[in-house]
């Protein structure tokens, strides 16, 4: 390291400011980074810096408890003591550390390796990480206002004139390319630091909406939407993770592909990656078709999938027979293997859901009485059409579906060309909703676990819906802004980065013993700040 002198011109002293400045080797020849601007520094402040960069033992830090040599002071005017130039340091600084345990910054200067622009595209994406870390926002407004509130300049080296939207733009389209290369390598280093087993791999479809017409990206498309977005366009997102919630990959999709039909697209993208030695496959019943089954069987694949509840009309007779085995308070398991003996069944019973969707079709059950007797009503105060009538019947059982079956419903005609409707409850629909409430089945083609092993494995299905709350909570993935395609997968990418930044954290802390939920200290750390301390003395020099 050395320093650097900078200014209009070597004659003047007017405008001339020094950088701290290290030389590195590339590929492409010597070059040179700024790691701190010194800004106008005295001549002593010059020399220890100078000092301190070469690593003299004479510096200005070595002396300060040096007794023997002669003491240097001034006098500082308290009265005009102040503090300027309040930034954010505590997130960022967390952030940075965490990357460099993760080797993502030596990882992104490899896959970016510098060139003649001003600043590396390495130092730009990691911007674009630590920002999407800290406080989750768009291109533009990082530019203009919060990398300039951020301690990321003192940290990284880059100035914030230089941070502009365009160049954070332009390192999307630099960091897309290597997603492979960033999913294998952070693969294997959590693996490495935190001993972790890929045995069991969970996967789940989540979506996210975007802001704008997005006709520039193909990929952008309007179909059922989980954000409850459904006048938005959207794409979809399939996330791999593992047991402890650290994900291994994820793919966009079109926002109207089917579930259902990324299975087999992701399974080989995973092997492709990490090979296929041994893996169970774990997935929610909207993945489930019988071609998803057969490929996994005929791929030697073990798997724990959900299964609709229209399935479990079939295990009625074992529903009401009583040798259940209590997994926990409220959680009743029971295995039921298949005649062919090549798969089980595992029947589960929640106390707690049960509640739930008992209340829910009492619900239902209300507001279809309620809406049978306004329809009677209406029809004997007025004339109605015979087949406005059964329309308006079908809506109200349409939208109120959780009970429909409990009511078998007819619209007659009378004398006079009057229609009246009629109703009853069908109680054989109540016995068998009373007796399914709370149920869910699973299927697996693994043969030698118990009901409870395959049960608990399956429940932690649930790291991956708790990655999609983060991804779209904490780290602010929606909307998507962006309407170029390959700028929309990028922009993933970095909430990609920045969720495994957040789970790294989260499992530092479980193994300092402070649970595996990071958001806390996150928070806590993140309200450090660094400030300039300007301490003018009484010969008029600060």
């Amino acid at each position: 390291m050395y320093l650097k002198r900078c200014g209009q011109t070597k004659s003047k002293r007017d405008g001339v400011y020094w950088d701290l400045v290290e030389s590195y080797r590339t590929e492409r020849g010597p070059r040179q980074r700024v790691v701190a601007y010194l800004g106008d520094v005295s001549e002593g402040r010059r020399l220890g810096v100078e000092q301190a960069a070469r690593g003299a033992t004479g510096s200005w830090q070595s002396r300060l408890f040096d007794e023997e040599g002669e003491p240097e002071w001034v006098e500082v005017d308290t009265k005009r003591v102040r503090v300027e130039g309040v930034r954010d340091f505590g997130g960022c600084w967390l952030g940075l550390e965490i990357a460099d345990r993760l080797d993502l910054i030596s990882l992104l200067e490899r896959l970016l390796p510098g060139g003649r622009e001003d600043i590396p595209w390495s130092m730009m994406a990691m911007t674009l990480v630590l920002m999407r870390l800290c406080e989750p926002s768009s291109e533009l407004r990082i530019a203009e206002h919060l990398y300039g509130r951020s301690s990321l300049g003192d940290l990284l080296g880059i100035a914030p004139d230089k941070i502009n939207d365009d160049r954070l733009y332009r390192a999307l389209d630099s960091l897309l390319p290597h997603k492979i290369e960033v999913e294998k390598h952070l693969k294997e280093r959590l693996g490495e630091l935190f001993k972790l087993e890929y045995d069991l791999l969970l996967y789940d479809v989540t979506s996210t909406y975007f802001e704008g017409a997005g006709y520039c990206n193909n990929q952008a498309q309007r179909a059922y939407s989980r954000d409850h977005r459904s006048d938005c366009k959207q794409v979809c997102i399939a996330l791999v993770v593992s047991r402890e919630g650290m994900p291994l990959g994820y793919e966009v999709f079109d926002g109207n592909r089917s579930d259902v039909t990324t299975v087999e697209e992701i399974v080989e993208k995973i092997e492709s990656q990490y090979g296929s030695a041994g893996r169970i496959w774990v997935m929610d019943r909207g993945m489930v078709s019988q071609e998803n089954l057969e490929y996994l069987r005929a791929g030697g694949r073990r798997y724990i999938v959900g299964t609709p509840k229209s399935q479990l009309r079939r295990f009625e007779q074992q529903l009401l027979k009583t040798d259940w085995q209590q997994v926990r308070e409220g959680l009743e398991v029971k295995l039921c293997p298949s005649p062919d003996g090549e798969e089980s069944f595992i029947l589960c019973r929640s106390a707690e859901r049960a509640a739930k969707e008992k209340a829910i079709h009492n619900r239902f059950e209300k507001r279809v009485e309620k809406g049978l007797v306004k329809l009677a009503d209406s029809c004997r105060k007025k004339k109605q059409k015979l087949g406005a009538m059964e329309r308006r019947v079908g809506r109200l059982l349409e939208g109120n579906s959780r009970a429909a079956g409990l009511f078998r419903v007819q619209v007659v005609e009378r004398m006079g060309g009057r229609v009246d409707v009629i109703w009853e409850k069908v109680e054989d629909w109540r016995a068998w909703a009373e007796l399914s409430e709370g149920c869910y089945l699973l299927r697996s083609n693994i043969t030698d676990w118990d009901a409870e092993q395959l049960w608990r494995a399956y429940i932690q299905l649930t790291e991956a819906e708790a990655a999609f709350r983060i991804q779209k909570g904490d780290l602010g993935i929606r909307p998507i802004w962006h309407q170029k395609e390959e700028r929309v997968r990028a922009h993933i990418l970095v909430c990609f980065l920045a969720y495994v930044l957040w789970k790294m954290l989260g499992q530092t802390c479980k193994r300092a013993g402070l649970g595996n939920e990071p958001r806390k200290v996150f928070n806590e750390i993140a309200q450090i700040k660094a400030v300039d301390v300007v301490m003018p003395t009484k010969q008029g020099t600060a």
